[in-house]
């Protein structure tokens, strides 16, 4: 091997150890979450509806807490209040970085979620919860920017109906950005780790 060759080939090893080191560092650097990394999405950006008591919320309201988003509907029989239950068990088992998690449920059934019905159904779980509920043309706008399926399933009367959804959790970090697509029944464990790791990541 001349010298050019060899000049040639320390500098392509060089380059290619840089390179191995760069991505190396990047990958050791990037958050293991459990849930789909969404970090830098084009969607689910933000929301415009009222909670509860009737005051119009938007994800700024709450800057500095990590939020974790749910679509449901109080008459659900398993998936919506096992996931309430599991982000509010997440809050506990953070400790007192439990509190920088806030914890959000969007109806996708107004008819029969009413905001009283709302206020109680949230105090089932954790009081620091909050419900928002939108028109049928709020809700159909959000679910649209958020990609929620959501449809109405016809019972055997006109109020025994039941809604067809989708499950998972919507995380954003303590600066409204989305980052994470927790699928339901991923349980409170992976999820309290995720949310101490974006804690972890903003610190």
């Amino acid at each position: 091997m001349n010298r050019r060759n060899a000049l040639a080939t320390f500098a392509a090893g060089a380059f290619t150890a840089g390179l191995g080191a760069t991505l190396a560092a990047c990958t050791e650097n990037k958050p293991q979450f459990k849930a789909v990394d969404l970090t830098g999405a084009d969607y689910a950006k933000d929301f415009q509806l009222p909670d509860q008591n009737g005051q119009v919320r938007t994800l700024k309201d709450f800057q500095g807490k990590l939020v974790v988003m749910f679509f449901g509907y109080t008459q659900c029989p398993d998936v919506c209040p096992t996931t309430l239950s599991d982000v509010a068990e997440a809050r506990k088992l953070m400790g007192a970085d439990g509190a920088k998690v806030q914890g959000l449920f969007v109806t996708i059934d107004p008819e029969r979620d009413t905001p009283e019905v709302l206020k109680g159904y949230m105090a089932n779980f954790d009081p620091t919860f909050v419900a928002l509920r939108g028109t049928p043309e709020q809700l159909a706008a959000v679910a649209k920017e958020f990609k929620v399926y959501y449809k109405k399933v016809e019972g055997k009367t006109p109020t025994s109906y039941t809604m067809d959804h989708s499950a998972a959790n919507f995380v954003f970090d303590t600066k409204g950005h989305l980052r994470l697509y927790s699928r339901y029944d991923a349980g409170p464990q992976a999820l309290a780790s995720d949310l101490q790791l974006l804690l972890k990541s903003e610190a």
